[in-house]
């Protein structure tokens, strides 16, 4: 017996049902589809919102031990309390659901359930019984036995001899439900193939995922979506929320952008510490208020063993550095407002480059921080966007240390990126950066 039972329509229903959920699709997020058979080009955008997440839920990105990489342990007090939503439809006809953009995580999946919903979108969970495309993933397929090339999520067989998948995260938060297959609806001649998706009937947030690296059931793999592009918003002081744009395809903007290669490994290369599955991008120094740290570039790169690798992760609200730079970074800090440094106080257990002083002059006195590239491409984080505030006026420079959040690398964090159009270039291997007014975008 399926988990999900089906309903039956009469064509007019369903072709009423179908125009009038796409037409409301439409205006509830604006995305926006160019496709020219001429020159092969597709452009699809869609809002991006940066969301407050509640105290008493962690924000979902962070990693767990049965993703494809093991440099992230179990344990960690830290959350994050903001994330980059998008807005996708999902299913036939489709029905809205709010996703957490994550270019650090392969599996994709939606908050389900078997009830006609009691909320409009985006906010409700979604119901497979109103799709015609919805189908679920047996025990006897592929996909649910163990150790899929890197896609190490464990799965068992419920009840109902169906696929049922587990996904617990660093600090105790959680999703579980069954794998599936479901389409993604942007207009009537519009759609993806079925993609793998996990349906989540438990879990401890009220969105789903939309998984975006490298791996080979990440939502750009099963799409064959070769490029897409993200600009986050400047964080709003007091509703946390704002609004910016996610690209998949061509971006119409990318005539400025400026590319550096991403690092890729192979098979042979795989290493305990490394996630191969990441975009890995070749930072190479870091300046604070105009002065060059003194930080081997050797310390952003994978070594033997695969620790420190640098990834661009918007999943991540913080940025994370490995010890020896992250000392570094904190010595200059020391140096520059010492006297106003929050005496110990850690926030999250992971960053104790704190204040309780005015953030605005604290980063005028610190200046604007810039990750340095190959090529001469450059990351600028204003002094006004370095500062977060993190608790009751305690604010931090965002950035914590990787070990303490059980990381083996470096990650730049959705924080320095705003602001910032990131663009992944799948088809050439190269990740582009470009500077703009996110909000203004649309």
């Amino acid at each position: 017996m399926a988990l999900f039972s089906s309903v039956s329509l009469s064509p007019l229903c369903m072709a009423l049902f179908f125009f009038f959920l796409l037409n409301s699709l439409y205006l509830s997020f604006s995305a926006t589809l160019n496709h020219n058979s001429k020159n092969n080009s597709f452009s699809l955008s869609f809002p991006l919102s940066t969301t407050t997440l509640s105290n008493s839920k962690t924000n979902p990105k962070l990693k767990t031990l049965s993703s494809s990489s093991s440099s992230y342990n179990l344990k960690s007090s830290f959350k994050y309390s903001m994330a980059l939503v998008v807005s996708l439809p999902i299913g036939t006809p489709p029905q809205i659901q709010q996703m957490v953009l994550d270019t650090g995580s392969q599996l994709s999946w939606i908050q389900c359930h078997n009830k006609a919903p009691k909320k409009t979108p985006p906010t409700t969970s979604f119901d497979p019984s109103l799709s015609s495309s919805f189908s679920i993933i047996p025990c006897t397929h592929p996909l649910c036995k163990p150790r899929v090339p890197d896609f190490t999520l464990p799965t068992t067989c419920d009840q109902n001899r169906l696929c049922h998948y587990s996904y617990f995260y660093a600090d105790g938060t959680y999703a579980e439900g069954n794998l599936v297959r479901e389409k993604l609806t942007f207009s009537p001649s519009q759609t993806t193939p079925p993609l793998t998706l996990g349906c989540a009937t438990e879990s401890t947030d009220t969105r789903g995922i939309l998984g975006m690296n490298l791996g080979r059931l990440s939502f750009p793999s099963q799409a064959k979506i070769t490029k897409f592009s993200y600009c986050v918003p400047v964080r709003q002081p007091r509703t946390g929320s704002a609004s910016g744009s996610f690209y998949l395809g061509n971006n119409p903007n990318s005539n400025r952008f400026r590319y550096v290669n991403m690092l890729t490994f192979t098979q042979s290369q795989r290493m305990p510490n490394l996630d191969p599955l990441a975009y890995t991008v070749p930072l190479q120094g870091i300046r604070i208020g105009g002065k060059k740290l003194n930080i081997p570039a050797s310390v952003f790169k994978p070594n033997a063993g695969g620790s420190g690798q640098t990834m661009v992760d918007s999943g991540s609200e913080f940025t994370f550095l490995v010890d020896e730079a992250y000392n570094t970074v904190r010595e200059e800090v020391v140096r520059l407002v010492g006297p106003k440094l929050k005496k110990g106080y850690v926030y999250g257990d992971v960053a104790d480059m704190c204040f309780d002083a005015d953030a605005i002059q604290i980063g005028r006195l610190l200046g604007d921080m810039v990750f340095e590239f190959e090529k001469g491409v450059e990351i600028v984080i204003p002094k006004e966007r370095m500062i977060a505030d993190v608790e009751g006026g305690i604010h931090c420079l965002g950035i914590g240390r990787s070990e303490r959040l059980g990381a083996a690398g470096n990650i730049i964090g959705n924080i320095h990126q705003q602001n910032l159009w990131v663009e992944f270039d799948l088809a050439n291997h190269r990740v582009g950066f470009g500077e703009a007014d996110c909000s203004r975008l649309g």
